[in-house]
């Protein structure tokens, strides 16, 4: 099983304490009663954004001070992240259509939980810079994106072939959903009004609330923006899903990720040749 981020103590703490503080930001409004506001979130979003980011750099940070990721597996995060924020535009905005989520659950399948947490959010962050697409949305995206990224790369191992693209097919299904679920919650309080069957009641029991949630979501996105994207990644897993899956573990052998790193000293024999020269030899 390949690594190109591999999940330390540390690394598994902090990554706790990140899906914690932004699940927490994502379900406040359930337990809390909230401020009115014009715009969802616009004054936690950036508390999000100043949280998420730092995380990121301290796990790439700690783990190449450990040893745990190298400039092989930089680069390919980078060369990874520019081309799911090359995707993204061909579909955004289009009846839900999102092609950025198959190759982001590839991607953490083949190198690792870690590797797809990290990518999950340096995509979503580039493609909002490429289409200027930059708001108090954007934590929150982010940190979904690096969910699905997280929940690729722990799904079974042992499974190979037509079961693996079928496992990833049905991952792909489910995780469309749940973004859209996890993402409708960051703004439902304040876009439904009041009395209304789906709107948010301040202080109200917590399964009351999220039945409204649920029946907010199925009438608002289910069926379109949330069903889109599970049909685009269930599309683009089976039909080209093999191919970058061969593609993705190629480069993953090419580069060794979990080689193990060994220097020999070189050091001069005490034997010596006839004409004097002395004999170099590694030990």
């Amino acid at each position: 099983m390949t690594h190109a981020v591999r999940i330390r103590p540390r690394t598994a703490v902090a990554l706790a304490l990140a899906s914690a503080a932004g699940l927490a930001m994502f379900c406040w409004p359930l337990l809390i009663t909230p401020e009115p506001a014009g715009i969802a979130h616009t004054s936690d979003a950036p508390l999000i954004f100043i949280v998420v980011v730092p995380v990121l750099i301290a796990i790439v940070l700690a783990e190449i001070t450990s040893g745990g990721i190298d400039t092989k597996a930089l680069a390919m995060l980078g060369v990874l992240s520019a081309i799911n924020a090359a995707l993204r535009p061909l579909g955004a905005g289009v009846a839900g259509i999102e092609t950025v989520f198959f190759l982001l659950v590839l991607a953490g399948r083949v190198f690792g939980p870690g590797f797809g947490f990290v990518l999950g959010s340096t995509s979503l962050f580039a493609s909002a810079l490429l289409t200027a697409g930059v708001g108090p949305w954007l934590p929150f995206q982010m940190l979904s994106s690096s969910w699905v990224g997280l929940g690729a790369g722990l799904l079974p191992r042992n499974v190979r072939g037509r079961r693996e693209i079928a496992m990833l097919a049905v991952y792909g299904v489910c995780s469309a959903y749940f973004f859209g679920f996890i993402m409708n919650l960051w703004f439902w309080p304040y876009t439904t009004g009041v009395d209304t069957q789906v709107s948010y009641v301040a202080g109200a029991p917590v399964l009351e609330n999220l039945h409204r949630f649920a029946v907010f979501t199925v009438v608002t996105s289910t069926f379109g923006w949330d069903t889109g994207r599970a049909l685009t990644n269930l599309a683009a897993i089976v039909i080209v899903g093999p191919a970058v899956l061969a593609a993705l573990r190629r480069a993953s052998r090419r580069a060794a990720f979990d080689a193990p790193v060994a220097f020999d000293t070189l050091c001069v024999d005490e034997r010596q040749w006839p004409e004097g020269k002395p004999v170099r030899t590694n030990r």
